[in-house]
Order: structure tokens, then C-alpha cells, then sequence
């Protein structure tokens, strides 16, 4: 993914790899009830091992997560929502 070097990988996440990874801690936190899990190292087994059977799922499905291209920058798309938002406001008032 070519993502700038200062900026954080996760503000240019694509929609599927952000579900695919909300999917393993769901699934995680699901696991730990029904499972009784208890400890650090427990809980983390359980989240790796959700994690590479999503991953293995993407694979085999024909997504690879990291040839994926990068969706919009975050700062970007608040900075719009943000000019948006404050052109709505200056309508309503005109109003």
C-alpha cells in the first residue's frame, strides 16, 4: 500500500480489510464468553487464530489484504466533512 511514511497505516484502510478486522475482534470477544477465556496469553492465541482464519478466507476468496489500494485518507475526508458541514450551517443561517 503506498502510504506515506509519517502517517499511520490504519488512516488508509480500506472498507474490507477495516470490517475483516472489526470481524476478528468480534469474533474474538465472542470466543473469550463461550470459551471461558481468561489471561493475556489466552485471549491473544484466540485473536491471532481469528485473524489468520480471516486472512485465510480473504486469500482464498482471491483478496489479498496488503495489494488492496488504499482508500481515502482519513484526515482528508474529515477535513471535507468538516468544510461541509460548515457550508451547511452558513446556508441554514442565510435561510
Amino acid at each position: 500500500m503506498m502510504v506515506p511514511e509519517n502517517r499511520p497505516l490504519a488512516d488508509f484502510l480500506p472498507t474490507l480489510t477495516i470490517k475483516a478486522k472489526d470481524f476478528a475482534i468480534e469474533l474474538t470477544g465472542h470466543n473469550v464468553v463461550e470459551k471461558d477465556l481468561r489471561g493475556e496469553s489466552g485471549i491473544t492465541g484466540e485473536h491471532v487464530e481469528n485473524n489468520q482464519a480471516i486472512r485465510k478466507v480473504l486469500l482464498e476468496r482471491g483478496v489479498k489484504p496488503e495489494a488492496l489500494p488504499p482508500a481515502e485518507d482519513v484526515k482528508k475526508v474529515e477535513r471535507k466533512l468538516a468544510s461541509d458541514e460548515k457550508k451547511l450551517l452558513q446556508d441554514v443561517k442565510k435561510r
